[in-house]
């Protein structure tokens, strides 16, 4: 089975690489692509060298399967062409996701979705992927009626430009600005761009993604996400409404039952979900789950996770496993 991976030195395509080695897809060649400046130049996975190589001679490689982590313009312009080639297309950007056409995926809650005719499948955006793991268990049991999530999301992110202005900004250097303001000592209310309603594309994304993956409009969700120093994750602080009366005993049991989803929510000894702690892990954690006191049959819960991993790099190989285990491909 030949694997193309479409952004490979960028920081999600080396997460990605790690990750195929640690989940051993039955890959028997990887085709690693990136920009022109890389091509030619070598990789390691799992002990052996691959050459780097060019979009076009990915696409004549025909391979099973590409994962695209290389920016929503490329994705618009060359995943078609894969798809041409009878290659599965699991994508990373935004680009596919809101098309009514296209499957929006986490495999935990809805894989079943796929059919061999999907030759482009969307990977949902990496604060999506965490916040809905625990919306999913519990809307099928309470029936949710809004959502307000609030942000506080990685320099990763953004990608290894951002780290290097924050890890320059620690060590009292004036580097080059990924971001319009320092993001050392500071939280920006600012995560990708702003539209005409002044959301950012960002909080929009956390507004229309969860509804497409839970196959579910009947709730409302509002969103407001935030830049901090942080390396290690994504975390969010949810307030969710519901429809029906909720017990939270029954609450932590239905999302401890949940896989992929691991409950750290014992405040009388400090155990909470933290973005340190979530680095490097596929897991998504959950936490400080208690009444909202301001009203009835509403829940606050904080919820982290690595969104180089599940929310990212993780979920796009699960995708992969769950195509080859069915053969959809």
């Amino acid at each position: 089975m030949k694997v193309a991976v479409v952004g490979a030195t960028g920081m999600v395509g080396q997460v990605m690489l790690k990750v195929l080695e640690e989940r051993n897809l039955p890959i028997t060649e990887l085709i690693p692509v990136a920009s022109e400046r890389s091509v030619g130049k070598k990789i390691k996975f799992k002990d052996k060298e691959f050459t780097i190589v060019s979009m076009n001679d990915a696409i004549a490689a025909k391979p099973e399967i590409a994962i695209f982590s290389a920016g929503g313009g490329t994705s618009l312009e060359f995943a078609p062409k894969f798809a041409e080639v009878g290659t599965v297309v699991i994508d990373n950007s935004s680009a596919w996701r809101m098309d009514p056409t296209k499957k929006l995926v986490v495999p935990e809650i809805n894989a079943n979705v796929l059919t061999k005719e999907d030759k482009i499948i969307a990977n949902p955006n990496c604060s999506t992927i965490q916040l809905v793991m625990v919306l999913h268990p519990l809307n099928q049991k309470y029936d949710i009626k809004r959502v307000v999530v609030s942000t506080y999301q990685s320099v990763t992110g953004t990608g290894k430009a951002a780290v290097d202005q924050l890890n320059s900004e620690i060590k009292g250097e004036n580097p080059e600005k990924v971001y319009p303001y320092q993001i050392f000592k500071n939280a920006l209310p600012h995560c990708d761009v702003f539209a005409d309603d002044d959301y950012t594309k960002e909080e929009i994304k956390l507004m229309k993604e969860p509804k497409k993956i839970l196959g579910d409009d009947t709730f409302n969700l509002t969103a407001t996400a935030v830049r901090v120093p942080v390396q290690g994750g994504h975390s969010e602080s949810v307030n969710i409404e519901f429809e029906n009366e909720f017990d939270l005993d029954e609450v932590r049991k239905i999302l401890s039952e949940t896989p992929g989803v691991v409950v750290q929510d014992n405040v009388k000894n400090n155990e909470y979900p933290m973005a340190l702690y979530s680095e490097g892990k596929d897991d998504v954690f959950v936490g400080r789950i208690r009444r909202d006191l301001s009203q009835p049959k509403t829940l606050n819960l904080w919820i982290v996770a690595d969104n180089l991993r599940k929310g990212a790099a993780t979920n796009a190989v699960q995708i992969a496993e769950y195509l080859v285990e069915n053969n959809l491909m």
